[in-house]
């Protein structure tokens, strides 16, 4: 395992399936100490625990629609704040997503590097309407990119199960994610480019 001296704050940016959370699961291989925190999984286990930040980010999920600034940046404050990652920093992915968040990230935090996944949206739409995962552990497979090893029987637990697609993977929500995103993306890229990171 290597071991970096100083902690690592990287923000990982690109549109919904550009491959964010691969590429962390990456990272986390070689450094497996940093913290990869994904808004996704923070807004699915708030849901689950039903807080009232959990049940007001469902109702956006739902429509496929990004959350608000308020609560996103409510949900991704309380989870920068904790020990690990004033240790050893963070793998962010998912956020920002509006300039908003960008610039209430910088009041949080410091960031040492920006990295945008830049991808198009024809490999973009066959990853999201492929993509499903284990209802047992959240495992992620793809239907034409990642398969599970074994048909039916999930690569991380092993159990042999039913896999379920998230839904919000679907076309008319995927464009209207991907319509966001574009709207949202040149002036936080811009913001970053400012900063030289």
């Amino acid at each position: 395992m290597i071991k970096l001296k100083t902690k690592v704050r990287v923000v990982l940016f690109g549109p919904p399936g550009s491959g964010k959370g691969t590429f962390s699961s990456q990272i986390k291989k070689i450094f497996p100490y940093i913290p990869h925190i994904s808004t996704g999984d923070i807004f699915r286990e708030n849901l689950k625990n039903e807080t009232s930040l959990g049940l007001k980010a469902k109702e956006y999920m739902d429509e496929g629609e990004l959350v608000s600034d308020e609560v996103t940046i409510d949900m991704v404050g309380n989870r920068l704040g904790k020990e690990d990652v004033k240790e050893h920093g963070f793998i962010l992915d998912g956020f920002p997503r509006t300039l908003n968040q960008t610039e209430a990230l910088t009041q949080i935090t410091e960031i040492d590097l920006f990295l945008l996944l830049d991808v198009s949206r024809e490999i973009i739409t066959k990853r999201i309407l492929g993509r499903y995962s284990c209802k047992s552990c959240g495992e992620i497979f793809n239907k034409y990119t990642l398969p599970p090893k074994t048909e039916g029987i999930c690569d991380k637990c092993g159990a042999e199960i039913k896999f379920e697609q998230r839904s919000d993977d679907n076309e008319e929500t995927l464009k209207n994610r991907l319509d966001t995103y574009e709207k949202n993306a040149k002036p936080i890229i811009k913001y970053y480019k400012k900063k030289k990171l």
